[in-house]
């Protein structure tokens, strides 16, 4: 197959994306009083509700609401003041009651937005073609000729009620003045990418497949049912067709991630399931109007899977195309281990599922006190947080977005950070994104469990930003500090750690390497930049550790110019 940045010359790829989201700060299910819970003994918490039994009935649960609202106002969606639940009819064991209950064509959050800003060699994803006038009529087709889940079941409804609702607020979505992508200077581009809708549902019981590959039904010997999870509190974000890169598909997901966190709405655990998303991907030649024919990713718990069973499918569909095949709308799995996508099972349309407003489900009609209340709930949002780093801090970008995505980690850097700006408060930032992070990782545990202080991050942060230690020493004192409990300061002054920053004493040293290595010297002069950090290491070497590496730099250049 031909490589993605080859493709996407020829063909455009529209995609889509729907995010899968289990409310699991909540303690009960969305429709009964079962515990939500994803560690305890299968099948423990069930109920006549989550079970499907006849005559029981279902009471939906405020607080997930609540949550759904505010990521609706999060991101930037109308919240609908009126909607109801449907019945999603389909056959499988993973929800005993052969029904599912979701929204219908009106979600209670409709029509959002959210910006990303692509860096880096992702940024290079997009072609330059993919820019200006020709976006602009890719787009508006591409949300013209797009069958979704709203539109098919208001086409199917269009007599009364909420369905003549949906149609007056799609038609009001206005695509004749979108806002485009703007490519900036240095390769970087920001993107709007819309939001259809979030709508709430219940999830489904867990399916383990024991014998498949991969954990996967095909070539399994048995599968087994936890229905602990079915009724859990979820809530699916579907995007407009605005995507255009693999890598714009993962920025998004990233950044509605932090959203979530913030908001405090779910773990958004990736690894457990409880965060996961399906991917739509077609491709058409560049200037055409008419979409090609879908496929759909299913299920992937991973950003890298998100990124690279895209790209995949991308070079895939283009593949088949370019040798005069037919692409067909099925659903796909992606298998890492192989590095590529297999149909799962051929795609059902909206009537495969027979939606209807679910009779035992009164509508919901939101008043605008309950609006404004989750309103005021909301938190600082990531956004708003990497800004006020940036210019209260004065800490990079790409620092202050990581650290803002997570509030426990947001937290600890405001305490670690409190008074300080400029140098030493990016060195605190250095600490948190690259040293305390690996820390973590390495002992497979959470910041709260850590033992590890602000105020000795603040300390360690301080030797940094006056050069009493480098960097690599900074990264030794982290890992005793860590260890041992004691404050960065006595750990340098009780190891002798101390670097020297005397530029008299050092000069001595460096003329002494100088003569020592007269070929790499002359190297140097000779125009052969990289042979600098041979001579750095030496004069370091020779004064055993405690020669400050920067000066030593400044000095050989000075003493070699």
């Amino acid at each position: 197959m031909k490589e993605l940045s080859e493709v996407l010359r020829d063909w455009e790829a529209v995609i889509g994306l729907e995010i899968h989201t289990e409310l699991t700060t909540l303690d009960t299910k969305m429709f009964c009083n079962c515990k939500l819970s994803h560690d305890d003994e299968p099948n423990a918490n069930v109920c006549p509700v989550c079970l499907g039994l006849p005559g029981a009935l279902p009471v939906p649960n405020k607080r997930a609401i609540e949550s759904i609202v505010k990521a609706g106002l999060a991101t930037n969606c109308e919240i609908q003041k009126r909607s109801m639940f449907y019945r999603k009819h389909y056959f499988y064991p993973d929800m005993a009651k052969n029904f599912q209950t979701t929204q219908g064509p009106v979600a209670f959050c409709m029509h959002g937005r959210l910006d990303l800003e692509v860096t880096g060699r992702g940024a290079a994803e997009r072609p330059d073609c993919a820019f200006g006038e020709a976006e602009a009529a890719s787009l508006a087709s591409a949300s013209a000729n797009a069958e979704g889940l709203s539109t098919a079941m208001a086409q199917q409804m269009r007599a009364g009620g909420e369905s003549a609702g949906a149609l007056s607020a799609m038609s009001g979505y206005d695509t004749a003045n979108l806002a485009l992508p703007e490519r900036h200077e240095d390769g970087s581009y920001t993107v709007p990418i819309r939001i259809l809708r979030i709508h709430m549902e219940e999830d489904a019981a867990k399916m383990v497949h024991v014998g498949g590959e991969e954990g996967r039904i095909a070539a399994a010997s048995e599968s087994l049912i936890d229905y602990n999870r079915c009724g859990t509190p979820l809530i699916e974000l579907v995007t407009e067709p605005d995507l255009r890169t693999p890598e714009e598909a993962r920025l998004f997901m990233e950044k509605l991630r932090r959203i979530f966190l913030t908001l405090g709405i779910s773990d958004c655990s990736m690894e457990h399931g409880s965060m996961r998303c399906d991917g739509n991907v077609s491709l058409r030649r560049r200037g055409e109007t008419r979409l090609g024919t879908k496929t759909e990713l299913k299920n992937l718990n991973s950003f890298k899977a998100l990124h690279d069973g895209l790209a995949y499918e991308i070079c895939r569909q283009a593949e088949v195309l370019e040798e005069g095949g037919i692409i067909y709308q099925e659903t796909r799995h992606w298998e890492p281990g192989r590095k590529r996508t297999v149909v799962m099972r051929v795609k059902e349309t909206a009537d495969d599922y027979r939606l209807f407003p679910d009779p035992d489900l009164a509508p919901f009609d939101l008043t605008d006190e309950f609006i404004e209340h989750c309103r005021a709930e909301i938190p600082e949002l990531p956004d708003a947080k990497r800004d006020r780093y940036e210019a209260d801090f004065g800490i990079k970008c790409a620092d202050a977005e990581q650290i803002a995505g997570d509030p426990e980690t947001a937290a600890f850097f405001e305490a670690s950070a409190a008074g300080l700006s400029g140098k030493p408060a990016q060195a605190v930032a250095n600490l948190i994104v690259n040293e305390l992070a690996a820390y973590l990782k390495g002992v497979d545990g959470g910041l709260a469990d850590s033992g590890i202080a602000p105020a000795q991050v603040a300390s360690l942060a301080k030797l940094l930003a006056e050069d009493a230690i480098s960097s690599n020493q900074a990264h030794e004192v982290f890992g005793l500090m860590a260890e041992s409990g004691e404050d960065p300061e006595k750990i340098v002054d009780e190891r002798g750690m101390r670097q020297v920053s005397d530029a008299g004493a050092l000069q001595p040293i460096v003329d002494d390497v100088l003569s020592r290595c007269a070929d790499q010297a002359q190297q140097y002069r000779d125009g052969n930049q990289k042979v600098l950090g041979f001579l750095v290491g030496q004069c370091m070497k020779a004064s055993r550790g405690q020669g400050n590496p920067k000066l030593f730099n400044e000095l050989l250049r000075q003493s070699l110019s």
